[in-house]
């Protein structure tokens, strides 16, 4: 993610149009945003907030010039003509196929477009209401996140969203596979536990893509067809729990953020390279792959192999 620096280097005033008012970041997500004034010919003004690094549409701003870029391009799409266009785009896109569950969620911020919403009293009571936004921003739409924005219905500080007037991208929900595909993950793998080394009951486990999402860009993104072969299968994915899952998720987010590898149980050992992102591979992308290698959290069963093999050798050359 752009650093803090750059961001602090920002001008106050990218045209007459355009103020930039605050830089904000949404570290669990990866995110940062820029809150700016727009300022229109009519007269009219509106604050609102832009995301510069956003990896579900592919933005991930590196220098001033990207923000101000990125910025500037965003300006365009509040221009009237162009809201109009994506309240159509949006009528038909939400008429088709079951989006019920959904469509509540997206009905309150289309109608809040431009302007946040606060999760707790106005956003559809949910108890995976995380879930339903997510949903609506794998579909392609472009958010703002405020976590602690303070709501005055509420009196208090609370997680807000902003749906922004940006073109629907491509819908960049992760990879999914069939029922039978997850079987078959679930057969080829043994139902083996990677984490805690033992198998376990299929309805604990999920097959987890080894290379984590958080480094993927839309090149990376695959089908996972049923007929992949268990090669295919073996080199792709492993299996967790839930929990571990998650987990797993966070160490890789930090690492993306930090460039600081995970380190499993607490024990620093890799079985190629060390604990620091290798710099000459890149963030992401498919070729971002080669930076996971080594670590434990990549490919746990492996990792726990090369320990037991260096654990093992001072013993072997005692004899």
């Amino acid at each position: 993610m752009i650093g803090l620096d750059i961001f602090g280097d920002l001008p106050k005033q990218i045209s007459p149009e355009i103020k930039v008012l605050a830089v904000r970041h949404h570290s669990k997500a990866s995110e940062a945003y820029v809150d700016v004034e727009f300022a229109f010919a009519t007269g009219e003004k509106t604050i609102v907030s832009i995301p510069v690094n956003y990896r579900r549409t592919g933005l991930d701003a590196q220098s001033q010039e990207d923000c101000v870029n990125i910025i500037a391009n965003a300006y365009k799409f509040f221009a009237t003509e162009n809201i109009q266009a994506w309240l159509a785009a949006a009528q038909l896109f939400w008429s088709v196929g079951n989006k019920d569950v959904t469509r509540p969620f997206f009905q309150v911020l289309k109608k809040k477009l431009g302007a946040w919403a606060c999760q707790t009293c106005e956003l559809p009571q949910n108890p995976n209401w995380a879930r339903r936004t997510q949903d609506i921003k794998e579909m392609g739409y472009t958010f703002a996140t405020d976590t602690k924005r303070f709501c005055k219905n509420c009196g208090c500080n609370r997680t807000h969203l902003m749906i922004l007037p940006i073109p629907r991208g491509a819908e960049t929900g992760y990879e999914t596979w069939s029922p039978h595909l997850r079987r078959k993950i679930l057969k080829t793998l043994e139902c083996f536990d990677a984490y805690e080394n033992a198998t376990r009951s299929a309805a604990s486990l999920l097959p987890d893509h080894k290379f984590p999402e958080i480094r993927w860009d839309e090149a990376t993104r695959d089908e996972n067809p049923d007929e992949m072969s268990g090669e295919e299968i073996k080199a792709k994915f492993q299996l967790l729990t839930n929990q571990r899952n998650q987990q797993k998720r966070e160490v890789c987010r930090n690492c993306y953020q930090t460039g600081v590898r995970g380190q499993p149980h607490g024990v620093n050992f890799f079985y190629s390279g060390n604990k620091n992102w290798p710099a000459n591979v890149p963030k992401k992308g498919k070729a971002a792959e080669k930076g996971c290698i080594g670590c434990g959290w990549y490919d746990l069963t492996k990792w726990r192999a090369a320990v037991n093999l260096t654990l093992a050798a001072p013993i072997a050359a005692k004899k």
